[in-house]
């Protein structure tokens, strides 16, 4: 009323013209016009009358609207309410239906501004509308429950877990003993298990365990808590920072959980997360049962008849708890989980990756691409996979000692103690492999003989190295015959069931006397014979 005042006064006593008045008082020429036809409409003239408060002023400016004298039919605005909470269901459409009913009724505009007034003259558990099926809110209980553990008498505290359903109300609870990420995806999947349907929307509260980044506009969601929403097809809008009124529904289960379920079972004593989580069904079924106090029915027939329908079917598998992690990969492309090592495709060395954890097993992912998946170890080897390596690398862990035994035993018996010398000669076993590698691709080069008689000559001169034995070759040294002094006495043939001769020294000890002067015909088969016919076979 001050502006109007102002405005008389500029155009009826200072006498400027609607444009300068506009000009002066930072309003348009439009309005001044509209205010100067009203006081002129009402006979108002300057100075106004010192009796004239605002209140006047504004009753002669802006008169109220004559009542109609139609009577119009008053929608039946409780009924409109619950008819909100369906799917799909809007004031626009019960409007129409209203209409149909009384075509003399409210226009649209007038519709809503009557629901709006009553709506307002409610209770503020009934300003959010909850259509059915659509939104679970969530939250954890502020009072802790005591169990004691039989063993030792130590107290510890359980976590109570509420959600509750808004349409109808409907809760759940189960006690946790924490509230980390893996508690809230375990309460909210269970809750799905006992609605036997999944909502549309899950609105939790903003603990850093499912909401990284509190936000009203982007929030940033813990990536585990968002796998296991996607899994059941929710969608995930956490509460405002401290607005409660975000979620009623969680606030009045968490108050009334405390009472039905915490209150009620303080005087009994839990010696197990089990027993206790037993005691809390029990009362959240009594609470779900219990008759409402101002209107009919209970939680349970609201959920059955409004939320039930309208929830959507749980998949068949129940989604797993999975830590996501992210990791560079090492120059021998692996990576580290909790001490234990995983190969990689060797191509990601260096590269970042990311990955997700399970009780079982570990899964690397690059780019949302599964790249790799392993059982969790529990030795602590690195967990390898051939196919991860590159092709050098994988044609060395190709090879075993008893495959070079069993390459070697086909070339000569001498060949098989050379090598055998070498693998367990070196100080790393790849080292012992390079040799062995060398020494038996010569027999390609210069045939198996003459590689088995160089080994019969390494062995008896000690000169076993992969040099010696190729120079042995190139010279052609080893179609030489062996001086007597170095020719071997015995050739030991590599066998598991042939015991060696050690084993028979004290059972000829014991029969010395009782034997002849003849030798075994096993030892002549195993003599060498040093004759440079077999010496140039190879024997």
């Amino acid at each position: 009323m001050r502006r109007i005042r102002e405005v008389l006064r500029l155009v009826l006593d200072c006498k400027l013209s609607n444009r300068k008045t506009g000009e002066s008082l930072g309003i348009g020429r439009s309005t001044v016009d509209e205010y100067v036809r009203r006081a002129c409409a009402a006979g108002l003239t300057w100075p106004l009358s010192a009796d004239l408060d605002d209140a006047g002023l504004e009753a002669l400016l802006f008169p109220p609207a004559a009542p109609s004298s139609i009577m119009r039919p008053e929608p039946d605005f409780v009924w409109m309410h619950e008819q909100l909470k369906q799917p799909g269901v809007n004031l626009s459409l019960l409007w129409h239906e209203y209409r149909e009913r009384h075509p003399d009724g409210y226009q649209y505009s007038a519709f809503c501004g009557h629901y709006r007034t009553w709506l307002a003259q409610h209770t503020l558990s009934m300003r959010q509308v909850h259509r059915a099926g659509d939104k679970m809110f969530s939250d954890f209980a502020g009072t802790k429950i005591p169990v004691v553990d039989p063993t030792t008498g130590e107290v510890q505290y359980a976590h109570l877990f509420v959600t509750a359903l808004g349409a109808s109300g409907f809760g759940f609870g189960k006690a946790f003993w924490s509230e980390g990420t893996e508690s809230w995806c375990a309460g909210h999947i269970d809750a799905f298990g006992y609605f036997e349907g999944a909502p549309q929307l899950i609105v939790p509260d903003n603990p850093k365990a499912a909401v990284i980044k509190a936000s009203p506009y982007e929030p940033e969601l813990n990536s585990s808590f968002q796998q296991m929403a996607a899994h059941y097809g929710c969608a995930v809008m956490p509460a405002r920072v401290r607005k409660p009124k975000d979620k009623p529904k969680a606030e009045s289960t968490v108050r009334l959980y405390t009472t039905w379920v915490i209150a009620r079972l303080r005087h009994r004593t839990f010696f197990s997360l089990r027993e206790l989580n037993d005691a809390i069904l029990e009362m959240v079924d009594m609470a779900n049962n219990k008759p409402f106090k101002k209107q009919p029915g209970s939680r349970r027939d609201l959920f059955e008849r409004l939320d039930k329908p309208a929830l959507k079917p749980l998949p068949l598998d129940r989604w797993e708890f999975a830590e996501l992690r992210r990791a560079r990969v090492d120059v021998s492309y692996h990576v580290d989980v909790d001490g234990r090592s995983y190969s990689v495709p060797h191509q990601l060395a260096r590269k970042e990756v990311e990955l997700r954890l399970t009780a079982r097993t570990v899964e690397v992912l690059f780019k949302g691409h599964r790249v790799a998946s392993h059982a969790r170890c529990l030795i602590p080897e690195p967990a390898t996979l051939q196919e991860h390596m590159p092709p050098h690398h994988r044609w060395y862990a190709e090879w075993s000692p008893s495959r070079f035994l069993s390459w070697a035993a086909n070339i000569g018996v001498a060949t098989t103690q050379l090598i055998e010398k070498h693998l367990a000669s070196a100080n790393h076993i790849e080292i012992s492999y390079r040799r062995c590698i060398g020494i038996l691709k010569l027999a390609k080069a210069y045939g198996s003989d003459r590689l088995e008689s160089a080994s019969q000559r390494a062995l008896a001169t000690g000169a076993m190295s992969y040099s010696n034995i190729k120079s042995m070759l190139k010279t052609g040294i080893d179609r030489r015959p062996l001086p007597a002094d170095q020719l071997p006495t015995h050739l030991h043939i590599l066998h598991e069931n042939i015991r060696g001769a050690s084993y028979y020294v004290n059972e000829e000890n014991q029969h010395a006397h009782s034997t002849n002067d003849r030798e075994p015909e096993n030892a002549q088969a195993l003599r060498y014979d040093p004759s440079p016919g077999i010496s140039d076979a190879g024997a």
